[in-house]
């Protein structure tokens, strides 16, 4: 795959532009839709930095706990070293742990209503997540098993993918499947002013998630009882997602 492409003289990432573009999409359709319902999109943008921010570190984070054997620490201090376990290697649960809990600090802190406004612009966080997965195809990581049926992909020796051999495109499934769930949720939120959006899309991600972890073939997953961290983690949004969705249900049927 191509890695990057040269534009003027400049290489641009693709992984990097890729997920650029589908923050700034998301950013627009949540500009237009706050707009139109008449609400603060600058209360909006506070919590997306706060997140951001948590996002990248809790992503960080994880991806060195479940890479703790695979990291050389006796050059952990050489900077050309840590430079390089700095701009690579992030976990999507992580970042969504660290995004959540960042977001609700920037709430107690800034006095924002942070459930109305999640419920609100929930749908940006497949529409994003997506993007990043084409650019995972396109940089070689998280990549699938070895596979030689239709549209099997074989990366070149400078991808992060396992070179030489055909894989399963897992990435482009995992980037249809979250395309899949932000568009139902938008549809979902748009015409029916759907209440449980974050509900659905823990529920949804989390069993897709838990299902596409077979056919993942990188190393840098963790195993414990035959079953990666991220399978793990899916098993407890999955189900603390149901709980507070049965939650929500029963008050709103005591309020009817």
């Amino acid at each position: 795959m191509y890695q990057y492409i040269e534009f003027i003289g400049i290489k641009i990432y693709l992984y990097g532009f890729m997920i650029s573009a589908g923050i700034i999409i998301a950013n627009i359709m949540v500009y237009i839709i706050f707009k139109i319902n008449k609400l603060k999109f600058e209360d909006f943008i506070i919590l997306e930095s706060y997140a951001f921010f948590g996002g990248l570190t809790g992503a960080k984070i994880l991806y060195i706990i479940v890479s703790f054997d695979l990291i050389e620490w006796n050059n952990i201090f050489k900077l050309s070293y840590f430079n390089q376990l700095m701009s690579g290697g992030f976990v999507f649960y992580g970042g969504l742990v660290g995004g959540g809990i960042f977001i609700f600090l920037a709430g107690k802190i800034h006095k924002i209503k942070v459930m109305f406004y999640l419920k609100q612009s929930i749908f940006i966080l497949p529409l994003i997540h997506g993007f990043g997965r084409i650019g995972c195809f396109m940089a070689g990581c998280c990549y699938g098993i070895p596979y030689d049926g239709i549209f099997a992909v074989t990366y070149p020796e400078n991808s992060f993918a396992v070179s030489g051999i055909s894989l399963f495109p897992i990435q482009l499934v995992e980037a249809i499947m979250l395309l899949l769930i932000f568009a139902v949720i938008l549809f979902l939120q748009l015409k029916i002013k759907y209440e449980y959006t974050i509900e659905s899309y823990l529920i949804s991600y989390s069993i897709i998630r838990f299902i596409l972890e077979n056919y993942r073939y990188d190393i840098h997953r963790g195993i414990f009882l035959g079953l990666s961290t991220s399978q793990w983690i899916s098993i407890v949004i999955f189900l603390l997602a149901i709980s507070i969705l049965i939650k929500d249900r029963i008050f709103n049927l005591k309020l009817k």
